[in-house]
């Protein structure tokens, strides 16, 4: 049984054409979207970090059944925590909508108007591969704003949701692109 995600991106029908009949069930543009998929490494490290709360959630019952309520309840606070960091994991990223673009980190969230974004282009330069300190050569999508210094590169294509996938980061940069295009003034 497929199970569509519902992201910005359109169903493919057998012969590669877009679908482009079938409108989205939050095409509206008010609704803030993700425009492309979270990738394999993002998904990937998310579902590692529930299937080791699993096991923190099966320790706490096993503590709770010996009797040590409190070493239980700090398994289980542990287990929610982990939770919580897997379910902002798969929500990092770019969101936009009609009224501006959200960069979602996984400790801060910045969301910026339209009006204050002056350019979005792509860039060629150092990036971090999968976020950590490392850096390859890459290319990012750079948000500059009217006022101000450019936020942090929106997207890479060495990122969690586009490494080894080049094709899809030029998909997602053309689609940030075009909102930028589309809703600043």
């Amino acid at each position: 049984m497929p199970l569509p995600f519902l992201t910005a991106d359109r169903d493919f029908k057998a012969d590669g054409r877009a679908a482009e009949s079938i409108a989205l069930p939050h095409d509206e543009p008010d609704h803030w979207r993700r425009p492309y998929r979270p990738g394999p490494w993002r998904v990937g490290t998310a579902a590692a970090f529930l299937l080791l709360a699993s096991f923190v959630l099966l320790s706490a019952l096993i503590i709770a059944l010996a009797g040590s309520l409190p070493g239980a309840a700090v398994c289980a606070v542990v287990a929610v925590l982990m939770i919580a960091l897997a379910l902002r994991l798969v929500r990092v990223g770019v969101w936009v909508s009609a009224r501006g673009l959200r960069q979602v980190h996984l400790l801060r969230t910045t969301t910026l108007p339209w009006s204050a974004v002056g350019a979005v282009r792509t860039a060629q330069q150092p990036v971090r591969w999968l976020g950590l300190p490392r850096t390859v050569q890459g290319q990012a999508l750079i948000v500059e704003r009217d006022r101000g210094g450019p936020l942090r590169a929106l997207v890479t294509d060495r990122n969690g949701d586009f490494l080894s996938r080049p094709e899809a980061f030029e998909r997602a940069a053309d689609v940030l692109e075009a909102w930028a295009a589309e809703y600043r003034p």
